[in-house]
């Protein structure tokens, strides 16, 4: 059913008056909510959700796969579970947290439920919030750790190692003066 028939049919059945509230809701009800592919075994479903779309806004998908398709929210669960102390994992948690609630205070709704262009404003903006404070202390900013552990996942990727970087499991010979465009044009190496 689409909102237009759900809208119809409630102001049928409630005689054709429906108040602004109660449109409201029934939009926002018509509204799919963001699944993931991929199981958590750290996060909830809900933080699999914030985690992915972070991600996503973080490296989208351009004319190379996105961090979603490469499976970094699945390597930030198990990296966090598998490798984060107890302590950092309750700071990771408590910032995906924090970085939500913010969100809801901001616009009303959790993160998840915003439109895009909200969200990679949203995203923007504590990023550069977070770069501008120069806080030097040991505790980064969440969205900065989310930005490391997004790129270290997908830059340990095969695409990101093969298809952005560039990559040579067995390097060649030296070659000490060649044109750019035969060394790499310009990409970084990934070993």
């Amino acid at each position: 059913m689409d909102r237009r028939e759900a809208l119809k049919r409630t102001a049928w059945i409630m005689g054709g008056a429906v108040s602004a509230p109660a449109v409201l809701g029934i939009l926002k009800g018509c509204t799919a909510k963001p699944t993931i592919d991929w199981k958590p075994v750290f996060l909830s479903n809900e933080q699999g959700a914030l985690v992915t779309q972070l991600a996503e806004i973080i490296i989208p998908k351009t004319d190379t796969p996105g961090a979603k398709e490469v499976g970094v929210p699945g390597f930030i669960d198990q990296l966090v579970n598998e490798c984060f102390t107890k302590e950092d994992q309750d700071k990771f948690l408590n910032g995906l947290k924090s970085f939500d609630d913010d969100a809801r205070k901001e616009h009303g709704d959790p993160f998840i439920e915003l439109d895009p262009e909200q969200q990679s404003a949203f995203v923007k903006k504590v990023h550069d919030a977070a770069v501008s404070a120069d806080d030097s202390g040991e505790d980064k900013p969440f969205i900065l750790t989310m930005k490391e552990l997004t790129m270290l996942g997908f830059f340990t990727s095969e695409v990101g190692a093969s298809q952005v970087l560039q990559y040579s499991p067995v390097p060649g010979s030296y070659k000490g003066c060649v044109p750019l465009s035969e060394a790499g044009n310009g990409k970084t190496w990934a070993t």
